[in-house]
């Protein structure tokens, strides 16, 4: 299909991305179910992409707009329309190639009010893809996340260790128990069945696991094991291959704020985002997060 398909009057969005798969990772981050609707938010700093479920959890995607090799944004105001996350996941999925790191543009609004993509970079061959979009039917939720006191009640844990202890709670219909204390300074994860089963990560003597540790008093809260289980259950392969570090939260009343750092750099050396010694700076990074309510009879420890 010729490009010129692709050029809608006046587009409110054009950019580029030179990571596809980086971005399906992203995505993917947040996908917990098969059938998922999500609201995409547009504006000069980047893309939002947030899902949420029955008010309980919401979560977040940020798409700096550092990340993409050209963007150019001419909306007035901040535009807002709803997508199906497994379509437009897959539809980006059709652009990624195993070992290639495939260039695409993205526009928005098409003609129609559609999402437009296509691949740019190869002149002998276009794949072109349309997603349609709809007024948003859900309203994002105020989380209104706010610290819990003057210090700071947060943990750092590696990703693959936070899965693993999360799946290894597994119990349906479960609830699971977060516990921070600073003497001796560590964090425990407490799921309750038919028995009780306990996983404690201990400050000073798994440093390797737990990399950071800031608490001021003993507190608890508990949550509900199916929307815990989504903020690590997607976590790409490269998230876990890598083994970065997941940042935990507890902000005032309970609420959960669960971070995790995707890649979007291009794998190319010789990419200008790269610097000689191969580091990725910070702007070619997906923030994600995951924000989880306790359960209403939580139990919190003054």
């Amino acid at each position: 299909m010729s490009s010129s398909a692709i050029n809608a009057e006046s587009p409110d969005l054009v950019c580029q991305l030179d990571n596809v798969q980086g971005l399906v990772d992203a995505l993917s981050a947040v996908r917990w179910k098969r059938h998922q609707d999500a609201v995409i938010e547009l504006s000069e700093h980047g893309i939002i992409l947030i899902v949420e479920e029955t008010g309980c959890l919401q979560a977040k995607v940020y798409l700096q707009r550092e990340l993409f090799v050209r963007y150019e944004y001419s909306a007035q105001g901040r535009p807002r329309f709803g997508v199906s996350l497994g379509l437009f996941a897959d539809c980006l999925n059709t652009f990624s190639a195993p070992g290639h790191s495939s260039l695409i543009e993205i526009r928005y609004p098409g003609p129609d009010m559609q999402l437009l993509v296509q691949s740019v970079d190869s002149p002998d061959a276009c794949i072109y893809a349309e997603v349609r979009t709809r007024i948003p039917d859900m309203i994002s939720w105020d989380y209104n996340f706010e610290p819990a006191g003057s210090t700071p009640l947060t943990f750092t844990v590696k990703s693959a260790a936070l899965k693993e202890a999360i799946d290894d709670l597994e119990w349906p219909g479960s609830s699971i128990q977060i516990k921070l204390q600073p003497v001796p300074p560590s964090v425990s994860f407490k799921g309750e069945g038919h028995g009780d089963l306990q996983i404690d990560f201990m400050y000073y003597v798994n440093t390797d696991l737990l990399i950071a540790f800031h608490c001021d008093r003993e507190v608890s809260y508990r949550y509900k094991y199916k929307f815990l289980q989504a903020t690590t259950s997607n976590l790409p392969g490269s998230v876990i291959k890598d083994n970065r570090g997941s940042k935990l939260i507890i902000g005032k009343g309970g609420m959960l704020k669960v971070q995790h750092l995707v890649s979007v750099a291009r794998t190319s050396n010789q990419h200008p985002h790269t610097d000689s010694a191969g580091y990725q700076q910070p702007s070619r990074i997906a923030y994600i997060e995951f924000f989880v309510k306790p359960e209403e009879d939580e139990d919190t420890i003054n």
